[in-house]
C-alpha cells in the first residue's frame, strides 16, 4: 500500500512538474503579442481601456460630469493606465516564472535571483522588440516600471507556493519519506548497528 501511494505521487509529480513552465511561456506570449501592436493600436487600447474606468467612475458615485470634464480625466489618466498594464502584466509574468522555478525546488533569494534576473532580461529584450514595430520604441524607463511588477510578484509568489506547500499541494509532498530514507541510510551505515538490524 505505501509503495503504490509512493509509486502514484512520484508519477503524478513527474507528470505535472514539467507542465509548471506553461502559465510562464503563455504571459511571455502574450506580453510579446501585446509590443507586437503598432502604437495606434496599443494607443487606442490604453485610451479605450481609460475611457471605461472613468465612465464607470462617473456612473456607480454618480458624479452627473459633462462630457468636456469626462475627456480630461481620460486624458489625465490615460498614462498611468499604460504604465499599471506594464506593471501588471510584468507582475503575472513574474508570478508565473516563481512557480516552476519554486517546483523545482529553487526557493527563497535564489528564487528572487534567477526570477528576478530572467524577467528583467525579457523586459530588455521585450522593450528591444518594440524598436522594430511601427509606432513604437524602446524604453529604459519602462523596464524600471516593469521592475516593480516583477518584484511584487516574485514576492507574492513566494507566499502563495509555501502556502499551498503546506496545504493543497502537501499530499504530494515527499519529504517525509526523504526523512525516512535519511534515518534509514544512516542505519545501515552506522558500524554499530547490529547485522541483523541491517538487513
Amino acid at each position: 500500500m505505501k509503495f503504490s501511494a509512493l509509486f502514484f505521487k512520484k508519477t503524478l509529480r513527474y507528470l505535472l512538474k514539467p507542465l509548471s513552465f506553461l502559465p510562464a511561456l503563455m504571459m511571455m506570449y502574450v506580453i510579446y503579442s501585446f509590443s507586437a501592436q503598432t502604437g495606434e493600436v496599443s494607443g487606442t487600447l490604453s485610451y479605450e481601456t481609460s475611457k471605461a474606468i472613468v465612465l464607470a467612475y462617473n456612473r456607480i458615485l454618480d458624479k452627473g460630469y459633462s462630457n468636456d470634464i469626462l475627456n480630461i480625466l481620460i486624458f489625465e489618466i490615460h498614462p498611468l493606465v499604460r504604465k499599471l498594464a506594464h506593471v501588471g502584466v510584468y507582475f503575472a509574468l513574474a508570478i508565473t516564472v516563481a512557480f516552476p522555478l519554486y517546483v523545482y525546488r529553487i526557493r527563497g533569494f535564489f528564487l528572487f535571483l534567477t526570477g528576478g534576473v530572467f524577467c528583467v532580461l525579457f523586459a530588455f529584450l521585450d522593450e528591444y522588440h518594440q524598436s522594430f514595430v511601427a509606432g513604437r520604441g524602446p524604453s529604459v524607463r519602462d523596464v524600471g516600471i516593469d521592475s516593480i511588477g516583477i518584484v511584487l510578484g516574485l514576492v507574492v509568489a513566494q507566499l502563495i507556493c509555501y502556502i499551498g506547500r503546506k496545504t493543497v499541494f502537501k499530499p504530494l509532498s515527499l519529504e517525509k519519506w526523504r526523512q525516512k530514507k535519511k534515518v534509514y541510510e544512516a542505519r545501515q551505515s552506522s558500524p554499530d548497528t547490529p547485522v541483523a538490524d541491517r538487513e
